[in-house]
Formats: structure tokens, sequence, C-alpha cells
């Protein structure tokens, strides 16, 4: 994704004598050697190595200064074959001893080549040509450095995966201030733009990281800066970087909201998308892209803004103003969803504010994520405002709605098209993608909308079996682990606010879909203990430890169903650790249903 700079290199070109530096070429070489110093050396032994260089023709005697002058033919050959073995041999150069002479070497024939070109070239043409080797080195420098810092990232990662030690999490921080300091001193020359957009990027994969472990306030400052960084130079400006800008931008804004800074969140897209509009305005007074491209660039970008910002905003405007008493009369939202789109104030707001279901869809779907909160902390939004509450309720009345409206087929079961949502709603397309629906099934599960969640995960269940992927296959897994979870968290049986889709059974979900899970009939008749708490383990060995690599269900569901399991066992776990005279009373005393919840909990203990 990165740019690139510099020029690739064939395996033979980086072939070297084993222990010692590749030799510089040959035009490079013939200029390093030096005339045998005199005992008497002094400023006239000097002039007389320099003396023969001025009497030899100047570059004008060859014809006009153009490509085909073979003075200036012959220094732009050596300089770039000098420049183009410092970029490859650079890495061999291992020991400190080996990078002085190699730097030793490459000075010293650059260094020639100036003393053999000066006298004969004219005086604008060299220092032109002296300032762009110039800029070549510096380039390098900072490739190089960059290259360095994502080496030590890759490091990192490889040694804590999860960043899971602080000491990892600090050394990220200084990769990220050390790229920050190369844009720093790039950003105020435009032709290194290059330099800045790379950097970014680097900034964006290592922040993604943070993110993902929870430390977005440390990795917001930076990515802040890289948004300011793409608005600063003019080249970055530009309609084919809008995509990318846009993603820094919305990263910036998802920051914000991880920290609980939600009024902050909504003004950087708000200005992001006035700096959208104004770039839109610029492309219709000179555009030389096709109407239509240029047309789903800013489709995208406004449509990632306009959810960043209903994000909060569908919040917001139903807070009370505590300055005011004015009673609010409720809506019964029971009665309200047997109606009509568009029914609350919710969906009237997503149809102002977007003009297809795809994007209504993922408008929903942001707006009840949470990256604070893991998908088995169940539980409703934790306020005090009824009117929050409310709102969370119309999010997921709207989802099934949209959900039923545009994919529900003739059968009356859910279809999906093999398209992402991102291109669904570039398209304006009134249809949701699959990866977009089981994102929805799991947040009814967090929010503990019972009869939402397992009616939609039947139906979607249903839908994955028919596909081959192995995207479709692992959100089966998720699914069916969710489900079997359920009964252990619901233990009241609630049914939660909203309705379960249409064409569903109570409890055909855990028939059909717990039923292939292998477990004996008679184990189940032994187990005194709860038989969904022995499911349970039963479906996580089926789906962790049978599943191949690449359709692993979900680490995070994973990790909490075996932590959930855990606790469920651990007195049995406690009774083992006894003394030897004791061991065999208390062994005959454990449960059979507890060793059996060890032996699938070792098993994929093992396997993890």
């Amino acid at each position: 994704m990165a740019a690139q700079s510099a020029p690739s290199s064939s395996p033979s070109d980086d072939s070297t004598a084993s222990g010692s530096l590749a030799e510089l070429p040959p035009t490079a070489t013939a200029t390093s050697r030096s005339p045998p110093e005199s005992k008497g050396s002094s400023r006239s032994s000097l002039l007389q190595w320099t003396c023969p260089e001025d009497s030899l023709p100047l570059a004008v005697f060859y014809g006009p200064l153009d490509a085909k002058n073979p003075l200036l033919a012959s220094c732009e050959k050596e300089i770039r074959e000098l420049l183009g073995f410092m970029r490859k041999k650079k890495a061999l150069a291992t020991t400190e001893e080996e990078k002085h002479e190699f730097r030793r070497r490459c000075a010293t024939s650059l260094f020639n080549i100036w003393t053999k070109y000066a006298p004969r070239l004219p005086a604008d043409y060299y220092n032109e040509k002296l300032l762009k080797v110039g800029d070549s080195l510096c380039q390098m420098k900072f490739h190089a450095l960059s290259g360095k810092n994502m080496c030590n990232y890759q490091l990192v990662c490889d040694s804590d995966e999860n960043l899971q030690n602080k000491e990892s999490v600090v050394q990220c921080l200084h990769i990220l201030s050390s790229l920050r300091l190369i844009m720093q001193v790039a950003l105020p020359q435009e032709h290194l733009c290059w330099i800045i957009f790379n950097g970014t990027i680097y900034i964006y994969t290592i922040c993604r990281k943070l993110m993902a472990i929870g430390q977005s306030s440390k990795a917001l400052e930076y990515l802040l800066w890289a948004s300011m960084c793409m608005e600063s130079l003019v080249p970055l400006l530009s309609l084919r970087y809008l995509t990318w800008r846009t993603t820094l931008y919305t990263a910036v804004c998802q920051c914000c909201y991880d920290c609980q800074a939600g009024i902050h969140g909504e003004a950087f897209a708000r200005r992001a998308l006035a700096k959208i509009d104004e770039l839109r305005q610029l492309e219709l007074m000179s555009s030389s892209k096709s109407p239509e491209e240029s047309r789903r660039y800013f489709r995208e970008a406004t449509i990632k803004m306009a959810v960043m910002i209903f994000k909060r905003g569908v919040f917001e405007s139903r807070r009370k103003n505590k300055a005011v008493f004015r009673p609010k009369i409720r809506i019964n939202l029971r009665e309200v969803q047997t109606l009509s789109w568009p029914r609350t104030v919710t969906e009237r707001l997503l149809d102002e504010m977007f003009d297809s279901t795809a994007s209504r869809f993922l408008a929903v779907l942001e707006a009840l994520s949470d990256s604070n909160r893991r998908i088995l902390q169940t539980g409703p939004i934790v306020t005090d405002e009824v009117e929050i509450h409310d709102v969370v309720s119309e999010l997921f009345m709207a989802g099934r709605e949209l959900l039923i409206m545009s994919n529900i087929g003739a059968d009356g079961m859910l279809d999906f098209p093999k398209t992402s949502l991102l291109e669904l709603m570039i398209e304006r397309k009134n249809v949701i993608s699959v990866d977009a629906a089981v994102k929805f099934i799991k947040l009814a599960f967090t929010y503990e909308e019972w009869s939402l969640f397992e009616s939609s995960a039947a139906h979607i269940i249903y839908f994955l079996q028919r596909q081959d992927d192995p995207e479709s296959k692992k959100a089966e897994k998720d699914l069916t682990l969710l489900i079997a979870m359920e009964p252990l968290i619901n233990v009241k049986r609630n049914k939660g606010l909203i309705f379960p889709l249409e064409n569903y059974k109570e409890g055909q979900s855990v028939q059909i879909y717990l039923k292939k899970v292998a477990v004996h009939d008679t184990c189940l008749k032994n187990c005194g203990y709860s038989e969904d708490i022995f499911r349970l383990a039963a479906t996580l060995y089926f789906c962790v430890c049978t599943a191949p690599q690449d359709v692993q269900p979900d680490k995070e569901i994973v990790v909490d169903t075996i932590m959930f399991l855990w606790q469920k066992c651990k007195l049995g776990i406690q009774r083992l650790n006894i003394s030897k005279n004791d061991y065999a009373k208390f062994t005959q005393k454990i449960s059979t249903n507890k060793v059996f919840l060890l032996h699938f909990l070792s098993h994929i203990f093992c396997y993890c």
C-alpha cells in the first residue's frame, strides 16, 4: 500500500563476496583513485591533479546542452549508478566498521565525480545537479528511517502479538513519535509528499492495533497528526487520496467516541465534511476524472462522515433540557412496531440523513456499537435517562425493519448478496450484506433483545450453512456459540422489547444447530449439573477443535466462553489440589459432569 521510491533490484544485483561489501560501480571506482602523494604535498600537487581536467573540452564543445550531449550523459550515468549502488548495497553493511567503510567509499566516489565534471559543466547545470543529488540522498535517508521503524514495529508484534505487555505499548509509542518526527522534517518540502503519504499509512497501521487493545487515547494524537498532514500538501489533496483521508478522519472520530468524547468526535466529523465539500467544489470547476468516478469517491466519504455525526446526534437530540421543564409524551414502542416506516423519531432522522437501506443500516450499526464493550458483556445501556433507552430500542426496531424490508425473500427467509455493505452503500442499494446482518445480531445479543436475537440468528445460520466461503463458516460458528450461551445468560427467559422475525418458532435455532454437536445422550442423562452448561462446553469444543484454522470462531467469543465455563468448574479444580492422602476420598465426590467439562476445556486450551 505504501508508495515505493527506490528502484527494484534483481537477486543477482545483490550478490556479493562472502564477508565483504560489494564493489562500487566501475565508473565510480575509476574516479575514486587519487594521485600518489609526494613528500612535499602542497597546493602545487593539487593543481597538478586538477589541471588535466581543466584542459579538457567544456560541455558546449560537444553540442547543445541536452540529453544527447555525451559529457552530460556520462555525468548522469555515473551519478545514477552510484546512487543505485548505494540504495541496493547499504543493507549489506552490518557492523559499525563496515558501515563506516561503506560511507567513506561512497562519499569519496561522489566527491571525485564532482571534481571530475565541475570545471567542464555550466554553473547553473552543475548547481541544479548538486541539489538534486542531495535531495536524493535525503529521500534515501527518510525512506531508510521509516523502514527501520516499521521493522521495529514488526519485531514488537512478533514477540507480543496482542501488545499485552506495557513495554510493547511503550515501544509502539516511541515508533509513532519517530515517524512523526520524520514527517515533520519532510513536510515543508512538497516534492517529498510520498514520504508523508507513507508515513500516514504507517501511523494508521500502528494506531489501529492500539485501538483494538483499548489504547485509543494514546493513538488519537497521532491519527490527528496524520489527518492534518494529508491536508497540508497540495498533491495529497487531490481526489485520488480522498478515500484514504476519509479513513483517517473516521479513525480520529472513532478514537474520540472510544474516549467518551463524543462531542469532539461529532465536531471533527462536521469539520471533515466541510473539507470534503471544499474539494467537491474544486472538482466541479476543473475535473480530470469522469463524473461517475468522482461521484463514487464523494458519496463514500460523505456517508462515512454522516454516520459519525449520526452516532452522537441520534442520542443528543433526545436528551432532556434540564433548564426547561417540559414533560414529554412517550410512545408505546410495542404498538408502533406494527405500523409502517417511518414510525419513530429515529427512523425519520435516518430518512433525512441517508438515502438507501445500506447506508441507514450502517448508521444503525455504528450508533449501537461500543468498542469498550465485549459481546458477552450483556445488558442494557448503562444510563438513568429513559430517553436514551428509548433511542436504543428504536435503533433495534429500525434495524429489524430494514432487514425485513430488504432481505426477506419470497419464501419468507433471509437472503443476502455477495457484495460488501460499503459497495452497496456507494451504489445506493436497498439491500444489506450478510456480515452487517451478523454484526447486528451480535449487538442484539449484547443488549439482551433475546427474541430478535434468536429469530434472526436462526434465519441467518440457515443462509450461512449454504455458503462455502470461510467467512460464512466462521460467522456460523460465532452465532452457534452465542445461541448455546443464551440460555445460561437469559436465565429468566425474557423476550426483550423487539418482536422476533416472521416465520420463526421459538427454540428452533437450538434444536437445529446444536443437535449436530456430538454429545452422547447418556452423558446428558448422567449429568447432574445444568444441561445447558454441558451443551455449551460441547458446542465450544465442536466449534474450535473440529474446525480448520481458517474458519475458527471469533477469538473474543471463545476466550469469554472459556472464562465463563471456568468459573463453573473452578470448584472442581480446587478440590483436586489436595494432599495425596485425601486425593482418593475427594475424587469419588467430584461429580461426573465436572469431569466432562474439564475434559472439554483441557482439549480446547491445548488446541487454542
